[in-house]
């Protein structure tokens, strides 16, 4: 079964993300971008502020991809649980709203376009719902993807996934404390496990 987490920057996806480590110590972790050199790519251009939009979309969906085959599918294969920091819902809410300052018409069609040959959709999907000022607030708005206006388009990009497939997501409460957040979705995880097995 493949969990991801998701949500804008500040949500609490990565200190949950390590909460689980000991409530599932059996899952396989992993996150996007991942730590190959592919990621490594990406991260190069997150810190790059005139990156090229299209040309930053695809260093994302090659990472994507390697992950998908080197990572995720392997552990699904061996039946493990797979819960991802991230994944392809980044993606759309994310690019898209780089995308959307360009000329290209329907830019989040377009990204699920793309990724339909690389990618595997998640079982379900964790969204750590966090209101934009709040996040701005938390993370610091150090990168360009940080920015108010960006979060602001990224938080629509997210609504729409959600309500396009609302039996995928369990939405959770981020402006909650930490604790609060990590019993929520450690809950949640039980459950999706459960009514899986």
């Amino acid at each position: 079964m493949l969990i991801t987490l998701e949500g804008l920057d500040g949500s609490g996806k990565t200190t949950v993300w390590e909460a689980l480590h000991s409530s599932h110590p059996d899952a396989v972790f992993t996150r996007e971008p991942t730590d190959t050199w592919y990621g490594e790519a990406v991260y190069r251009s997150i810190e790059t502020d005139d990156a090229d939009p299209l040309a930053e979309l695809f260093l994302y969906t090659a990472d994507h991809a390697a992950h998908l085959a080197d990572t995720i599918e392997p552990a699904l294969a061996n039946d493990e649980l797979v819960i991802s920091d991230r994944y392809s819902d980044s993606r759309y809410a994310y690019q898209a709203a780089t995308l959307a300052e360009t000329d290209l018409d329907r830019p989040l069609e377009y990204i699920r376009g793309i990724h339909q040959a690389f990618t595997r959709p998640p079982d379900a999907t964790i969204y750590l719902d966090l209101d934009v000022e709040t996040a701005v607030e938390r993370s610091g708005a150090t990168n360009k993807f940080e920015q108010r206006a960006h979060l602001e388009a990224v938080k629509e990009n997210y609504e729409r996934l959600v309500s396009a497939e609302p039996e995928r997501f369990v939405r959770v409460d981020a402006t909650q404390s930490p604790e609060v957040v990590i019993d929520h979705v450690e809950n949640a995880i039980d459950n999706l496990v459960e009514s899986d097995a």
